[in-house]
């Protein structure tokens, strides 16, 4: 058998093997990181090295796409979109610090409050999208939408499944809670989910009302008290303030296109 027959029959091989052994990376690329070796001269172990590390980082990189689909976050924002100048009330080292992640392993949580407008929500993404990348589970949801889902999955009979389904994500952004009042016995549901994570798991809350007003969400007042002790317990509680940058910006945005 000549030599390019052999290099054919060899590299047949190889990819029949990385089809089997699950490694579609090497199966891609090890024809042109063979021919990099080669012109690097690089030994047989530093090519091996590459190329395992090539489908590793790969790999690495398919799963946090997974996880920021299953994330089922509305818009995808992070850190770097968000600008500290629009809201100098926000303080930028301790949003550093949270995005290291260290509180969820703590199984603390965090609390943003503060007007409509003032980046509450791309916060609370952005953090999110940082426990992503971290490896870490996550799932978005307005309050609105958490209410719905349980009280469906309430009269389907699969209620049970679904809270320990929240209880088991490390990490849960509960979106918009102020804006709508829960519906008759949905707030009885959400709280299952909230006393469930208690001490168990984090969550990210985003707020436009003082703790004081939540009974405009939680109508029963003891009920309302014992949401604000499970949330608050071990919280971080970041105040965005109440000048909304958004209608900021819309305005400047006006007064350029008059001025033009």
């Amino acid at each position: 058998m000549s030599a390019p027959a052999k290099t054919q029959a060899m590299e047949t091989l190889i990819e029949a093997h990385a089809i089997e052994l699950k490694l579609p990376t090497v199966r891609r690329r090890f024809r042109a990181l063979a021919e990099e070796a080669l012109r690097e001269q690089q030994t047989p172990v530093a090519y091996l090295a590459a190329l395992l590390e090539a489908e590793m980082a790969e790999r690495s990189e398919r799963r946090e796409r997974r996880r920021l689909l299953e994330a089922r976050f509305p818009v995808m924002k992070r850190l770097e979109d968000f600008r500290f100048a629009d809201n100098p009330k926000v303080s930028q080292a301790a949003i550093a610090a949270l995005a290291e992640c260290s509180w969820i392993d703590d199984r603390e949580s965090v609390i943003l409050i503060g007007e409509s407008g003032t980046g509450k929500t791309m916060l609370a993404t952005a953090l999110a999208v940082c426990a992503c990348q971290q490896g870490r589970r996550v799932r978005f949801t307005t309050l609105a939408g958490l209410a719905n889902e349980l009280q469906e999955a309430e009269s389907k009979r699969e209620l049970a499944r679904v809270v320990a389904r929240y209880a088991r994500t490390e990490l849960v952004v509960l979106d918009e809670l102020g804006y709508l009042a829960l519906p008759e016995g949905a707030a009885e549901l959400v709280f299952q989910v909230i006393s469930e994570r208690n001490e168990r798991a984090s969550l990210i809350v985003t707020t436009n009302l003082p703790f004081g007003e939540w009974t405009k969400v939680f109508p029963d007042a003891r009920l309302a008290k014992a949401v604000v002790d499970r949330i608050t317990h071990r919280a971080h509680i970041i105040e965005t303030g109440t000048e909304s940058w958004r209608f900021r910006h819309g305005i400047q945005r006006k007064s350029k296109g008059a001025a033009r």
